[in-house]
């Protein structure tokens, strides 16, 4: 592969660990539902387009055995800017691929590396890529990242295409975490919810545990509607800033009723699950106009009202919800979330869970799953009509 890391770029680690050791090789087994633990290292670069997160996980593809180290790597704005232009021109897709994988392959060799690893004591990468396309309604959707690629550089076994063969069979193709919530939620008490605040938000409905030899759960999972990336386009139009940082441009501003109201106002939201939405669904033009703090404060209230409406559609009112991605951050958009839902609403760090870290361990738990031949999804998490396997297998 050609390109690479530009040289100067930052990368986080969390839970970094010199004295990890990781679990035995893969064999090949004639037996799919082979209970054998793998190493898996997932790779995310989510929706809001703030960088690549890799996190290590010790699975047979039911249960979590050890959470390793998990790393994150930023995004540039130049690259950011770029990975955006995707999204709009598919013209300029393969070179920003091509950097993409290159920018996957390094974070994943920084892992290695930090925890005294080398490829031969991972199993296989779970490789999303990163979304330029969703288009269920055309069975359509769009993940750049090259895999093969990727598996070459490397020199180790990639699943990737995650979730083309559920949109073939009608489903929505997202969320596609549900699994992987109802694994880490098995020993705590039901009915809970897990949501993920990301560029889109999406809640997962558990009221049992992950059935291990077909996938199915007592679950549903659908998008709720924008989380993070409304915010953060506005924020970075109005003063360049990536995000809003804490809540503070919230904070400021106050909630104009009117422009949430015509926010709310799209048949989406009372549409039965599951359903699922592309980045770019909605747009800013109810609060143009607005201030900078006025027009925060709005869309932080939107996101918010969006998960209240979604627990409309839940079977049994869930009296716990635990919160992921970045919006998890946002001390304003958590207290209106207690305030809106009215029961308890925690951070994933407050039960265990490295929130950073949720969305690419979950590809690293279906990938594993990929390779014994489990659902990925099912019919309660996106709409598919049987519990459905998928991914595609890049050997080294």
């Amino acid at each position: 592969m050609t390109g690479g890391l530009p040289k100067g770029r930052s990368f986080i680690t969390i839970e970094k660990s010199t004295q990890y050791q990781s679990g035995s090789r893969y064999v090949n087994s004639s037996n799919p539902l082979d209970k054998q633990t793998l190493t898996a290292i997932g790779l995310m670069s989510g929706t809001s387009m703030d960088g690549i997160d890799a996190a290590l996980l010790e699975t047979d593809g039911s249960r979590i055995s050890v959470f390793g180290p998990r790393l994150g790597q930023p995004y540039d704005p130049e690259f950011r800017s770029r990975l955006a232009e995707v999204v709009a021109d598919r013209a300029v897709a393969a070179t920003v691929e091509q950097e993409l994988t290159a920018r996957h392959a390094a974070i994943v060799r920084t892992l290695l590396e930090d925890n005294g690893l080398s490829p031969a004591d991972i199993d296989v990468i779970g490789f999303h890529g990163h979304t330029t396309s969703h288009e269920p309604e055309r069975r359509r959707t769009t993940q750049i990242g090259d895999g093969a690629a990727l598996a070459r550089e490397l020199g180790i076994d990639v699943v990737g295409q995650f979730r083309q063969q559920d949109v073939a069979a009608g489903g929505e193709g997202a969320p596609f975490a549900p699994l992987y919530h109802a694994a880490l939620c098995q020993e705590m008490t039901h009915p809970i919810a897990v949501l993920n605040l990301g560029g889109v938000g999406n809640v997962t409905w558990i009221n049992t545990g992950i059935n291990e030899t077909d996938g199915a759960a007592d679950i549903l999972a659908f998008d709720t509607g924008p989380a993070n990336a409304l915010i953060d386009d506005w924020v970075q139009r109005g003063t360049g800033a990536l995000m809003d940082e804490d809540g503070r441009l919230a904070g400021a501003g106050a909630v104009k009723a009117t422009a949430l109201a015509q926010l709310m106002n799209n048949p989406y939201f009372d549409r039965l699950p599951p359903k699922s939405l592309d980045r770019d669904a909605f747009s800013v033009e109810a609060i143009e106009g607005c201030s900078v703090e006025d027009g925060a404060a709005t869309l932080t209230a939107f996101t918010v009202e969006t998960v209240g409406r979604a627990v409309d559609h839940l079977p049994v009112p869930p009296g716990r919800w635990i919160v992921s991605g970045g919006g998890r951050k946002n001390p304003v958009m958590l207290a209106m979330l207690q305030d809106r839902l009215g029961v308890s609403v925690e951070a994933a760090e407050a039960v265990g869970w490295d929130g950073d870290a949720i969305e690419a361990q979950a590809f690293a738990f279906l990938a594993v799953r990929s390779l014994k031949g489990l659902p990925l999804s099912v019919p309660g998490t996106t709409g598919v009509p049987r519990p459905m396997t998928g991914g595609t297998l890049y050997r080294s």
